[in-house]
């Protein structure tokens, strides 16, 4: 199935024909700028931290002088109207702020949850030596530059790992964790703060673990080690690189954070407008 593509204008949602057939083709397509990608929850009306998704685009755009085509009110009602493209499914939506015109472009596909059985038997990741040139901003330009290291993803392989003088940094996608015994191991300086990842620390801390602000180290031995991002959860890793971690099987840690997440989303989601 094709993105749906929308540049989001004073005048209205305006409809652009394209042919691309996944959100990174589409993101490609356009100039270089600020993007956010999330997806919707109880059928197309609430996003977890959706002020935070928007102020990736406007936070930046106002740092470089940047006059977005329209504003957040705005933005959030356009959504709104566009995820109801997909009920009764939700949505998976990408946002890009242009930076050579403050255009704003919307990319929708239905989103397709993840299979029970990932949760459940963990997945296999793999690591590069890579980082983002400024962390702190979600530019498009690193999907571009990362284009070679994203084909690796697949039926086998379900992340990247980012790293740097031998410390896991980060996923391609997602934010990453270790766990020694009940102390949760994160790095802190060089990534994405992700979304879901402010949500994770604070329920962490909730269910009694410590947290230690550093990147893991690639050789050392961890009990756990799982990743998050808003899209999917707390997802356990079970091989990295094909070496098992800990016992090489989802561990009690990623459970319980698994599950406290699903509770904090239904309560705790934004409404869209």
């Amino acid at each position: 199935m094709n993105i749906l593509e929308f540049k989001i204008d004073p005048a209205g949602n305006l409809p652009i024909q394209t042919q691309v057939k996944t959100l990174d083709e589409m993101t490609q397509n356009l100039p270089q700028g600020f993007y956010t990608t999330f997806s919707t929850l109880l059928n197309g009306t609430k996003v977890l931290g959706l002020h935070t998704h928007l102020q990736r685009l406007y936070g930046p755009a106002l740092e470089q002088g940047l006059s977005p085509s329209v504003d957040e009110p705005t933005l959030r009602i356009r959504i709104a109207d566009l995820v109801k493209i997909n009920l009764p499914k939700e949505s998976r939506v990408r946002l890009i702020l242009t930076k050579n015109d403050g255009a704003i472009h919307l990319g929708l596909q239905p989103f397709v949850p993840i299979a029970k059985q990932v949760y459940e038997n963990g997945v296999a990741v793999v690591t590069t030596e890579l980082a983002r040139e400024s962390p702190r901003v979600k530019d498009t330009g690193f999907i571009s530059s990362s284009a070679d290291q994203r084909r690796q993803m697949g039926r086998d392989v379900f992340e990247i790992l980012l790293t740097k003088h031998g410390e896991i940094l980060e996923g391609m996608t997602s934010n990453f964790y270790a766990v020694q015994g009940n102390t949760l191991i994160t790095a802190q300086n060089g990534i994405l703060l992700g979304v879901t990842r402010h949500v994770i620390l604070r329920l962490a801390r909730e269910q009694g673990m410590s947290i230690e602000y550093h990147a893991p180290k690639m050789n050392e031995k961890y009990d756990e080690a799982f990743l998050t991002s808003s899209s999917r959860g707390v997802v356990p890793i079970v091989l990295i690189d094909n070496k098992p971690v800990g016992q090489g099987r989802v561990g009690q840690w990623a459970k319980m954070l698994s599950k406290a997440y699903q509770a904090y989303v239904l309560e705790r989601s934004e409404e869209i407008n």
